[in-house]
This record gives C-alpha cells, structure tokens and sequence, in this order.
C-alpha cells in the first residue's frame, strides 16, 4: 500500500509540477469565516464530509469555496486517521456551476485578475480530486451542472438520486463545457458526450447510471441511511465503501423518452466533423421523423452560441486523447479567451440575457 502510494504520488508531483505553469495560486481575499460558512465540516468516525453550504445561490462555486476545499481536502489526506471523504450539498442542489453572474460583474468592473483567480483555483481541486489518494463519495442529490459535475466526476464514487439532474449548458451562455468537462464527456458512450456538450441537455439520476457519469442510484428517501452508514465506518478501502453504497441501491433503468434510448441517431448525428454538418444532419432527421427529441436538440442547437458550438465541439474532441490534467491546462486557457472579450462578447452577453436581466436576447 505504501509503494502505490508512493507511486500515485510521484504521478501526481509530475503531472502537477505541468499543472502549475497554467495554473499558479493567487492570493485568496477572504475572512476565515467566509471560508467556513461556505463548505461546513462534519466529523465522522474514519471520514469527512464537505458540505456545499450557498443554498440560495443552489451552492454555485466561487474562489472562496475552491480555496477552502483544496484546503480541507489536502489536510484529510495527509491524516492517517480519516479513510475517505463524503461531498454534498445543503438545499435543493449539489453544486449548479461555477458563481457566472459573480464573474460577469467582476469582468465588466475590468478585475479579470479575480476571474483568472476563480478559474485557477477551481481548476486546481479538481485535479487534486481526481488523483486523490483516498476514497471519495459524492453526493448528486439535486441539481448537479457545469462546476458541479467538475468536482464530483473525478472522485471514486458519484451517488445520483430521483432528485439529481445533471446538465452541461455553457453554449447556451456562450462559454464552453470546462472543470473537466471535455475529459468526462468524450469518455461516455458513442457521441453521446458531443450531445449533452453542445445542447446543454439534461440527464436525470438514472440516465447518468445507465451512461457512467455515476456509479450509484438510490431514492433520496434512502440517503439518510446511507449517510449514517458512511458515518460509521471506519476504512479506506474502497470495495468497503461501495459495498454500503450498493446495499441501498435500486436499479433503475432510463425513461422511453431517453437520449439513451436513441443512441443510433444520436451518433449519426453528433459523429459529424463539423457543426454545420451535425446541425444539418439533426435537421434532415426532424424533418423526417418530426420527432419531438429531434426538434428540441435542433432547437437548442440554434439557440447557442455558434462559437460556442465550434469551440466546444472540439473540446470534446480534443479530450478523448488527453488525460485530466491536459484537459484541465487547455480548458483553462479556453476559459480565459472566453472571459477576455478579445474575441468574442459573447459569455458576457450570455449571462446578461438568460441570467442577469433575463430577456432571453442576446446581442450578436
């Protein structure tokens, strides 16, 4: 156990030694308390659990609370008491996403300093997460998006529930899919990934089962249990770990309406070179079939940004021959052009039309 410590560890100081040329700290302006308040703590007997803690905000990530679990998280790990390490979040969320709205008003006030700090903390824990060298439980109780599913897919275990819905929407604000994204999306099944990127779609607990984003399902009435059995256990080892987690599972199969369900198409469509091809190809079927599912992809298609759309159509892409760290060094440099408005307005004007003032309008 010691040696393959020692092995995953010189993995992980080579990798993060690339890391950080993109990805340097920047100092963190907050209180202590605001730190606290933001992820809460609760001691269990051979574990720890992080609590997401911005419910009215459905727990939206900001530099404040990347900085605090990377904290926390580093501390757990070099403590041979705690074996593993649970993740939630209070309310009605998991994590929606990184804190869009915080960045736009930061950009427009011309501190892209502070947005380049959000970007390279986040991004920074969720590479620790993903090489992390004790077991880790998330918790996808709730709406699980964007930042959200960048800091629970790398870990070991992703516990979704009839409550969670996952989604990846960042065209539709003209961004890109980033945490991570382009590595979890282009490892699912056929195009599958392409799709849920470029539309923003939505998956439900059991599609994310039935498809690999998640490794369990139980009904939320379940989770009390669940938890308390966490709690008691003392361990490390994950086979442990999993075999409480499949004790409250229910297997659970996608509804008919499913995107999994049209698998075939979906891939027809999405396997495309180029974005004009697959929105030409989701036309022709739609104009075929007037299917409802092909309409609502087509729609959600000429609602994005057609940047967007070819940026993240190569994100995706690109993300199928790289390991999470290249991933995350690209995205973040992605992100920055994006937030810059040396190519494109188009993120600010994004957030401004379907979050801020919410006219649904965006100006090209």
């Amino acid at each position: 156990m010691q040696s393959l410590k020692l092995l995953v560890t010189s993995r992980r100081c080579d990798s993060l030694i690339r890391l950080k040329r993109n990805l340097s700290s920047l100092p963190i302006n907050s209180s202590a308390d605001d730190l606290q308040n933001q992820v809460l703590v609760e001691g269990k007997a051979s574990s720890r659990v992080a609590i997401l803690n911005r419910p009215s905000s459905l727990n939206a990530l900001n530099t404040n609370i990347g900085a605090r679990l990377h904290e926390l998280y580093a501390s757990w790990e070099d403590d041979p008491n705690i074996g593993f390490v649970v993740m939630k979040g209070s309310g009605r969320a998991f994590c929606a996403g990184g804190d869009i709205v915080a960045l736009y008003h930061l950009i427009n006030e011309g501190k892209i300093e502070k947005c380049k700090g959000f970007f390279r903390t986040l991004y920074s824990f969720i590479y620790h997460l993903g090489t992390y060298l004790k077991p880790h439980v998330s918790i996808l109780n709730g709406i699980t998006m964007g930042g959200g599913a960048g800091i629970s897919i790398p870990g070991t275990f992703r516990l979704a529930t009839d409550r969670t819905v996952f989604a990846t929407p960042e065209t539709q604000i003209g961004f890109h899919p980033d945490a991570g994204a382009s590595f979890h999306l282009s490892r699912l099944p056929g195009h599958l990934g392409e799709y849920l990127g470029l539309t923003g779609a939505k998956l439900i607990g059991a599609e994310m089962v039935s498809c690999g984003l998640a490794t369990h399902y139980s009904n939320t009435d379940k989770l009390p249990l669940i938890e308390e059995e966490l709690g008691n256990l003392v361990t490390d080892d994950p086979s442990v770990i999993e075999s409480c987690l499949e004790k409250y599972s229910d297997v659970v199969y996608p509804e008919k309406t499913s995107a999994l369900h049209r698998i075939e198409v979906l891939n027809k469509c999405f396997g495309h070179d180029t974005v004009e091809e697959i929105i030409d190809a989701v036309e022709s079927e739609a104009s075929a079939t007037n299917d409802a599912w092909c309409n609502s992809t087509l729609k959600k298609l000429k609602e994005a940004s057609p940047l967007s759309l070819k940026v993240s159509l190569r994100s995706v892409r690109e993300g199928r021959f790289q390991t999470l760290d290249q991933c995350l060094v690209r995205e973040y440099r992605m992100s920055l052009q994006g937030i810059s408005k040396r190519i494109s307005n188009d993120f600010c004007e994004g957030v401004r039309a379907r979050v801020v003032h919410k006219d649904f309008a965006p100006k090209m």
